[in-house]
């Protein structure tokens, strides 16, 4: 088992690639930007190709949810470093299907295109922000405090 503060490189780099899934869940925000700000597309197109094949799998959000909660969280063979990345990355993705949730709420009132296009670029700007400063912090070898979903997956992640 590996203790806090001693990650290694590969560790560090395996702690970033669960972040994909919550900028692979939460692309669809950013349409909005994407279509007022061209050269921001061409930024996010390696996570947009993701998603062009992630969305042709019915049920490949559950699949990966399950797969990366049951085969890395509950391995107490895999380091916490990682562990603990994953399961904030699953936090972050459980935030964006409750941005979803609201946003399809929004959609039903009458005239609130404008309420709900803010909504979604704020719930992607936020998105990218967490994933970035997590991402970053995880290639330092740091653990990543984001607040309440931080605690939240401190809790979920046992030594």
């Amino acid at each position: 088992m590996t203790f806090r503060g001693s990650t290694s490189v590969p560790d560090r780099i395996l702690a970033c690639l669960p972040y994909l899934l919550p900028m692979v869940e939460g692309i669809t925000f950013g349409l909005v930007l994407f279509q007022q700000f061209p050269p921001l597309a061409i930024v996010f197109y390696p996570i947009i190709v993701i998603w062009s094949y992630y969305v042709r799998v019915r049920f490949a959000g559950l699949i990966i949810f399950f797969a990366l909660y049951l085969l890395v969280i509950r391995n107490h063979k895999i380091s916490h470093f990682i562990r603990f990345n994953t399961m904030q990355a699953i936090l972050l993705d459980i935030a964006v299907f409750l941005g979803s949730i609201l946003m399809d709420i929004l959609g039903l009132a009458p005239g609130s295109n404008f309420a709900t296009q803010t909504l979604a670029s704020t719930i992607f700007l936020g998105l990218v922000a967490a994933v970035v400063y997590s991402v970053v912090q995880s290639l330092l070898g740091r653990y990543a405090e984001i607040p309440a979903i931080s605690d939240a997956a401190y809790m979920q992640v046992p030594y």
